[in-house]
């Protein structure tokens, strides 16, 4: 086994409708997951002895433990395939943690995706991958695609979505704020009276397995209310950059990352200068 270098992209909500509470204790969400080159997190992958598994993350000693998605996906494809190599991992995080991009997640993916390439007979069929990454985590089947995807369930049930934003900038905002998703959710219930959500959903209302472009009018996110209340600074971001000449901005996820989609890269650029000045990290990507 070769050493491997796996990139692991973020993600962002455009789109985010939380429709009830489901008897299971989750909630039921409508989302369309966008995937970004920028964030990513890189994963060094080396040949362990045995069938032992190692991981080192620098500046995160937190994250060096069996909690980690990384080692959950390993575990469980190896409980799934038999095939369980000897891997030392050195996981350098530039996704910023707890900010609604799907960092954790994306990292277990791009395990479980090297896993299987390297697994050889052993290799699970797609369906089975797709079943193994959501047990792992209900975001990381995504993070198997190529491409934008509706997702209905509590994040699992997926549909390619033919959703363009090609010739735009991303500007993704991350602020050193911490909006925890269990008080986000909570809150959400608590003003919404925790409806209960429909038993079957699909990935659109029309049902569509090929959904339309979303236009900016869809792109909503519900947990905007009860989180800007909370962290008014989060509020202050999405004006600032619907200010500098964005088409759209919204928060992503539970928060507290915030994203703007703007029709030229150099109203991006001028956006984010203006926003790195007040201490907030900041991510540009051109949408592809």
């Amino acid at each position: 086994m070769n050493t491997a270098t796996l990139r692991a992209r973020a993600k962002i909500n455009l789109h985010l409708e939380i429709l009830g509470l489901r008897p299971d204790g989750y909630h039921e969400l409508r989302t369309l997951f966008y995937p970004v080159d920028e964030p990513n997190d890189l994963l060094t992958v080396e040949p362990a002895p045995g069938e032992d598994f190692y991981i080192r993350c620098p500046g995160w000693p937190e994250l060096e433990t069996t909690s980690n998605l990384v080692y959950t996906a390993w575990k469980a494809f190896g409980e799934a395939a038999g095939f369980r190599p000897g891997v030392f991992v050195t996981l350098t995080k530039r996704i910023p943690m707890g900010g609604g991009l799907g960092g954790g997640s994306s990292d277990a993916a791009a395990m479980l995706a090297w896993l299987n390439q390297t697994a050889g007979e052993a290799a699970l069929p797609r369906d089975e991958l797709i079943r193994v990454a959501a047990s792992v985590g209900a975001d990381v089947p995504f993070f198997l695609m190529d491409g934008p995807a509706w997702a209905g369930g509590i994040g699992e049930e997926l549909e390619p979505a033919q959703t363009c934003l090609s010739g735009k900038t991303l500007v993704i905002a991350c602020p050193d704020i911490h909006v925890d998703t269990p008080w986000a959710f909570k809150a959400w219930d608590e003003e919404n009276g925790a409806p209960q959500a429909p038993q079957s959903l699909t990935s659109r209302a029309t049902g569509s397995k090929n959904p339309t472009p979303v236009s900016p009018p869809e792109m909503t996110n519900d947990f905007e209310p009860v989180v800007f209340r909370r962290f008014p600074t989060l509020r202050e971001i999405k004006e600032k950059l619907l200010e500098f000449g964005a088409d759209h901005a919204a928060m992503s996820g539970s928060g507290a990352s915030l994203f703007g989609i703007f029709p030229t890269r150099d109203s991006a650029m001028s956006a984010a200068k203006a926003l790195e000045k007040n201490g907030i990290e900041i991510f540009t990507t051109d949408c592809p």
